[in-house]
């Protein structure tokens, strides 16, 4: 058992130790307190299929809990659209944020475990950050993730990933991410 006084994600050593001097000599900082680091990521399932079926929800959020390895929120419809059938407290998707230990674990397992599961996997995109050093991605199948046993799940959904940095630019977070060896294709 792991002694939780003294264990440092594996991340998290990597980026105290060589990251952030890779980065002082990259972007010429005067301060390690300017350096860019990994503030939060928010996972998130939008599961359609629930406006239909309510026992889906419950079956996503046991996903969803499982992959983070903290307990998801079931986010829950504003208003009501007739269109979509869809009422106002509806249970509409499940969504979690990791911070800290939790959130460089994740991250540990989705650039070295998930993403490379993934098939015809060929790189993510990386023109995708939001000019504010914040990165999106998708995966389209939740069963990518090592935690999710393929024989028990009944439906395969999609979920957002979304790695919030503290970087002020796209190239400073696209740098941070790069020396995490996320594996972008351009």
């Amino acid at each position: 058992m792991l002694d939780t006084a003294t264990y440092i994600p594996r991340l998290k050593a990597e980026y105290r130790d060589r990251i952030k001097a890779a980065l002082m000599e990259e972007f010429g900082y005067k301060n390690a307190m300017m350096l860019p680091k990994l503030d939060k990521v928010v996972l998130n399932m939008g599961i359609g299929e629930a406006v239909k079926d309510t026992k889906k929800i419950k079956s996503a959020h046991a996903d969803m809990t499982q992959i983070a390895g903290q307990r998801a929120v079931i986010t829950k419809a504003k208003n009501s659209i007739a269109g979509f059938r869809v009422r106002e407290e509806m249970p509409l998707g499940v969504k979690v944020t990791l911070r800290g230990d939790r959130m460089y674990e994740f991250m540990d397992r989705l650039i070295n475990v998930a993403l490379p599961r993934v098939r015809d996997f060929r790189g993510v995109k990386g023109s995708s950050f939001d000019g504010r050093g914040n990165y999106a991605m998708g995966i389209k199948e939740h069963i990518v993730f090592p935690e999710i046993n393929f024989d028990q799940v009944d439906e395969v959904w999609g979920m957002d990933v979304i790695i919030c940095t503290t970087a002020k630019t796209d190239a400073e977070a696209k740098a941070l991410l790069k020396q995490f060896n996320m594996p972008f294709n351009s």
